[in-house]
């Protein structure tokens, strides 16, 4: 008899979790500091804007594509980028997009033109491509679905804390290294915050396992009883599905691909624009703006985690997605009645990006949970792929709003709209389900 056998029901209950403890210590928090370097690189741009757009004579426009273009590449390139996940394993792949997001993220340094930025952040989405899905695929491998929002919740707080250091960080950056040795405060920016991408790709790659079976840290019974739960609490999903062609057929995956894209698409309006919120609430100078910046990251990071906790908890998605949506939608609303007033303005912007980000794991805990093992790396990567095309359109859309109406104000009541819609999507989706 086995020793996971030989186990009471309570035992082996106690001994899950005192695995899974072990398990979250030795992945989680590896993890979430890759993808807030990841992150960091992606959204610092929010900040070099406001001295790019006047040292290289960027206007709104050319920014807002500029962020759309990392958003190009990075939908292009998701699909393969997982595909090849699924046969080098998560290590091999974390070192290559880690090395070359950070080499050029680093050599946006050297742009000069419009055209020289958009390509820079063209390949920098090129070589993040599949980042985001692998490692939604990879805590797959490690944890059932009962225990993935709260995990979930924690790796996409690194997004949230990115928001919060890029802002001071950046801002800083910005202010102090202006001119030194010849460089402009937005040069030194990229160069100091992509070296560390580079590092934590080597080191991630020496401290990660590509899945339990290989982890020698995990005693053979540790093995034995994670095998034996993810087998147990795995989802049955129909054989058509559980192969990457059944995916591609799969309406379902369409549908929370739709979800993803007007959660994004509110996400990334908010990341992208909340200088240029904050200031016209107010504000000047960029080390004040990034500083103000970190209360609504900070907001957003304490109410997914808790949000999340309480999603596992009470083991419910449907409502706790559609009540934090709205919230987000009306705070959105409200945001264009406080311009002039700054701590209106910052309340309401952190409503809306706690409530929009508190969604998210909980979107992700129903997709994951939608998926088989088998189907998990393609389907995450479709969903990823085609919700980021609210990257691609949203901030150049927002740009172009600004430009021609002179306020965001229109931007943010079509990311409203969009949560709205988001919210009957997910209640169809939980109706279909139960005929």
């Amino acid at each position: 008899m086995s020793d996971i056998a030989a186990l009471s029901s309570t035992e082996f209950s106690a001994d899950l979790e005192s695995m899974y403890k072990k398990v979250t210590r030795r992945v989680v928090p590896l993890l979430f500091i890759c993808y807030l370097l990841g992150y960091l690189d992606r959204i610092n741009i929010s900040y070099a804007q406001l001295q790019m757009r006047t040292d290289l004579s960027f206007s709104d426009a050319v920014y807002g594509l500029g962020a759309s273009m990392f958003f190009v590449g990075y939908v292009l390139f998701e699909v393969p980028s997982n595909v090849v996940l699924k046969k080098i394993g998560a290590r091999k792949t974390m070192l290559r997009i880690m090395l070359c997001w950070g080499a050029v993220s680093m050599s946006t340094m050297f742009v000069a033109s419009p055209l020289e930025f958009y390509v820079a952040r063209f390949f920098l989405g090129v070589f993040e491509a599949g980042f985001f899905p692998g490692i939604l695929f990879y805590l797959t491998l490690w944890f059932p679905a009962e225990r993935r929002a709260r995990i979930i919740a924690i790796f996409m707080a690194a997004a949230v804390a990115a928001g919060m250091i890029s802002g001071p960080v950046s801002g800083y950056i910005l202010q102090t290294m202006n001119g030194v040795h010849g460089l402009q405060g937005w040069q030194w920016m990229f160069l100091v915050e992509g070296i560390p991408s580079m590092v934590l790709g080597i080191v991630a790659y020496l401290w990660l396992d590509d899945q339990p079976s290989d982890a020698k840290w995990l005693s053979a019974a540790e093995k034995e009883a994670m095998a034996r739960d993810l087998a147990e609490r795995s989802r049955d999903v129909p054989a058509e599905v559980a192969t990457h062609r059944g995916v591609f057929r799969d309406l379902a995956v369409y549908r929370l691909a739709a979800l993803y894209f007007a959660l994004n698409c509110t996400a990334y309006a908010l990341s992208f624009w909340m200088p240029s919120l904050i200031e016209r609430a107010g504000t000047a100078g960029v080390q004040r703006i990034g500083i103000i910046s970190i209360i609504p990251y900070a907001c957003a990071v304490m109410a997914m985690i808790g949000y999340s906790r309480h999603s596992d908890r009470k083991r419910e998605r449907r409502w706790h997605f559609v009540l934090a949506v709205l919230l987000g939608a009306a705070a959105l609303c409200l945001c264009t009645r406080t311009q002039g007033l700054l701590w209106p303005s910052v309340a309401l912007i952190s409503l809306a990006l706690a409530a929009v980000m508190s969604s998210v794991p909980v979107f992700w805990a129903v997709a994951t949970s939608a998926l088989s093992k088998e189907s998990a790396a393609v389907g995450i990567a479709i969903i990823t792929t085609l919700g980021n095309f609210s990257g691609v359109i949203c901030p150049y859309a927002m740009g172009l709003i600004k430009m021609s109406t002179g306020s965001l104000d229109y931007g943010l009541y079509c990311c409203a709209a969009l949560l709205i819609g988001a919210t009957v999507v997910m209640l169809r989706m939980n109706s279909e389900s139960r005929r």
